[in-house]
């Protein structure tokens, strides 16, 4: 029996300023899968979790959620947005910043309790996180404030997780303790979807893969899909510049092993 799925997608379309940025994308992941969307840049893929979440409005498409449209789930879906797009100058502690995923559960007039904050202890000791509780965003390392977003997601106890790039930039310490926690949410039936230019961990750490440049390339087990001929047909050109970045990062590794 084929699993239902935990996301589907039919024919979803998006255009900027009447140019196409994402065209006819069709697709369906199970649920409880942890899944990187992939393919080079400008292929969309940003775009793609924006407008799955109705930050963008679709030119055409329908997108489902476990049979249910996106309105009835909203509070059961978690977004963790480019570090880039935040403003990071905003007067915020990380408590506070994490407290802010409790308010699409407690309302706008409702206050916070005591377990709400107790919580927020608790995901920030998840992430490690604790001793920063009154530190000002802004004087936070690249990694601490991946780690701070990442609380604020856990603490909405979603059962879909939106991350657009929560790899890029950060400290190998902190890739691990954030790959650590993606996978015990997918082993609690969460599905979690993470926009990655890492290739090198697809196989690794991710179940499922979604490949994309404007139009969907390829979705499917990683196992199946993550074949050197369908990235080859997703990056074009940047196939060859990848593949020797991997080598030259791999002889980079085998040179500092030997020291």
């Amino acid at each position: 029996m084929k699993p239902a799925p935990g996301l589907k997608i039919h024919q979803l379309s998006v255009n900027y300023d009447k140019n196409p940025v994402l065209w006819d994308i069709s697709l369906e992941v199970p649920a409880g899968k942890l899944v990187a969307i992939v393919g080079p840049n400008g292929a969309g893929k940003s775009t793609l979790m924006k407008s799955i979440l109705g930050l963008i409005p679709p030119l055409s498409g329908k997108v489902s959620f476990s049979g249910l449209s996106l309105k009835e789930i909203r509070k059961k879906a978690a977004y963790i947005p480019q570090k880039e797009s935040v403003d990071w100058d905003f007067p915020l502690t990380v408590f506070d910043l994490v407290l802010m995923g409790r308010f699409g559960r407690l309302g706008l007039f409702k206050r916070p309790s005591k377990q709400d904050r107790e919580d927020v202890k608790k995901y920030l000791k998840m992430v490690n996180l604790e001793g920063f509780s009154h530190r000002q965003i802004n004087q936070l390392s690249g990694g601490q404030k991946q780690r701070a977003f990442l609380a604020r997601a856990l603490i909405q106890e979603a059962d879909f997780y939106f991350m657009d790039e929560p790899l890029a930039a950060i400290d190998v310490e902190t890739s691990q303790a954030i790959i650590a926690i993606l996978k015990h949410l997918r082993d609690q039936g969460k599905t979690i979807f993470v926009v990655l230019h890492d290739l090198e961990i697809v196989k690794e750490v991710f179940d499922w893969v979604i490949l994309l440049n404007l139009r969907l390339v390829s979705c499917g087990p990683v196992s199946e899909v993550f074949t050197k001929e369908i990235i080859h047909k997703t990056y074009g050109k940047e196939t060859l510049f990848l593949e020797e970045a991997a080598k030259l990062a791999e002889e980079k590794t085998r040179g500092y092993s030997l020291t």
